[in-house]
């Protein structure tokens, strides 16, 4: 396994123009466990640096590309991942005469027409476009979304470019499966690129989500939105995943992951309309200032995953067998899901927790960092049939495992990860959502009425549940237990 890890390290390389250092790391006369997985490692770690050198001289869609292959956490080896994860925040910036040129051509007017004050420095600058702070004649403080002016006429060479290097590496190496990420880029990067396609998920999801009194979205400003230039509301927040942000300013960490993890379950259960691009720097948090409440700002509405009925169907039902770890169930939904025999390594990679612990129910207790390790380290022994499974899952799916992995890493970062509650409410949107489903296609009133009677008590159980949670976590709770101890003692 080590060997096809290796050898996956080198094709990637190939595929790349990145070099590898040979046998220099091997030494042939003394090939011991450790010395071999170190040399694994630095060749995974050169390959990724190489990539990501790549990546920032190609600028564009190699960025795009490069940051979903640096979300992939329990994916792919940590040594790409780690590397790649920079282009989030570092990726390459458009000088001020392109911005002034993008908005000349689509607002036909300069800069100092429309705004009052414009910040030179961007708020962010990442793949497809950078961000801008600005004051319009108005006085509304607004945050300027513009594209980098060669991304639209590059990012047609350069998925073609990809799609040959990847069929070239194919040939060479049949287990070479990433063809996924061509046909991905494919899909999404014209929609990426259309900033009014983006302001209409903003809007779809801001009105979907509207009953979630915490969520902001950014309010789109159309009389100055193009294809390339977008303005919208101007809102500032410290990231997600900072947790000293938030303890600075009173904001409870607990409830922001809680929340998160509401909105989400919302969106790909009940809704089947996901924000896939959930990284910190696209989640912001504040606390209001009036109300004393905290706020999630959800940004960058540009990559939308729209799920099949019965895709979510599926879905659900698997997440409610690996809630409650029947086995049975997870193998049935997995292998509707495309995984066929690889199910226990699906089951892995969508929980990110050892099969053990799947077995034993995910809910049963919290990742400990012995198997975050263990997990992390088996991307790269089992990189050919984790790329086989990407190959082989529908394409909805892709875009999920990467949503579940960023979600994850902002709950590792927040020291959150795995608590009862995220399953709680998972398990309350898969309830509804099956019911909705349920009821959709029932023709008796009386069976209508049962599902719903069905729904209420699944529903009336979880909060029940949850409730003991929070009666055996809190004072009055250890109160009531220390007091029943009292009297079972006295009765004796």
């Amino acid at each position: 396994m080590a060997l096809r890890a290796l050898k996956f390290a080198s094709l990637t390389a190939a595929a790349s123009g990145i070099y590898l250092y040979g046998n220099r790391f091997l030494d042939p006369n003394d090939f011991g466990v450790v010395r071999v997985g170190r040399a694994i490692a630095t060749v995974h770690l050169r390959s990724a640096e190489r990539l990501r050198e790549l990546c920032c001289s190609n600028r564009g869609t190699f960025i795009k590309v490069g940051q979903h292959l640096g979300a992939l956490d329990y994916l792919l080896p940590e040594e790409y991942t780690r590397t790649l994860k920079v282009l989030h925040s570092q990726a390459p910036q458009s000088t001020r005469q392109e911005i002034e040129q993008v908005i000349r051509e689509d607002l036909g007017k300069e800069i100092k027409e429309l705004f009052v004050s414009f910040e030179d420095t961007p708020l962010g600058a990442a793949s497809l476009a950078q961000v801008h702070k600005a004051v319009l004649q108005d006085g509304r403080t607004v945050a300027v979304k513009i594209q980098h002016p060669k991304v639209q006429a590059q990012s047609s060479k350069d998925i073609l470019l990809m799609e040959i290097l990847l069929l070239v590496v194919k040939q060479i190496f049949p287990d070479f499966e990433f063809m996924w990420l061509v046909e991905e880029a494919k899909k999404n990067l014209p929609l990426e690129l259309d900033f009014l396609h983006e302001g209409r998920n903003a809007e779809k999801v801001a009105h979907m989500l509207k009953n979630f009194d915490f969520l902001k979205v950014p309010r789109i400003y159309w009389e100055l939105s193009t294809s390339r230039v977008l303005l919208m509301e101007f809102m500032e927040g410290g990231q997600v995943n900072d947790r000293a942000y938030m303890e600075r300013n009173g904001i409870n960490v607990n409830e922001i992951s809680r929340n998160l993890g509401k909105l989400y379950s919302e969106m790909i259960f009940v809704n089947g309309f996901v924000h896939c691009d959930p990284h910190p720097g696209n989640v912001l948090v504040k606390k209001c200032p009036v109300s004393g409440k905290a706020h999630i700002i959800l940004l960058d509405h540009g990559l939308y995953q729209v799920l099949s009925e019965s895709f979510r169907m599926d879905y659900c039902r698997l997440w409610q067998a690996l809630i409650k770890a029947d086995m049975k169930r997870v193998q049935k939904y997995s292998r509707r899901l495309g995984a066929g025999d690889l199910y226990p390594l699906f089951a892995c990679m969508l929980t990110a927790r050892s099969w053990e612990s799947v077995n034993r129910g995910i809910d049963q207790s919290p990742v400990s960092a012995s198997e975050d390790m263990e997990i992390r380290s088996n991307a790269a022994a089992y990189l050919p049939q984790i790329t086989q499974l990407l190959n082989n899952v529908p394409r909805q799916m892709l875009l999920l495992l990467k949503t579940n992995d960023l979600l994850r890493g902002i709950e590792s970062a927040l020291h959150t990860r795995a608590s009862a509650s995220s399953f709680l409410n998972m398990s309350r949107c898969c309830i509804r959502a099956v019911s909705t489903y349920q009821r959709s296609k029932s023709h008796s009133l009386y069976r209508r009425a049962q599902i719903s009677l069905t729904e209420a008590l699944s529903l009336w159980q979880i909060n029940l549940y949850e409730l003991f949670l929070w009666l055996k976590g809190s004072q009055l709770g250890n109160w009531v237990i220390a007091l029943l101890r009292r009297m079972q003692h006295f009765t004796y």
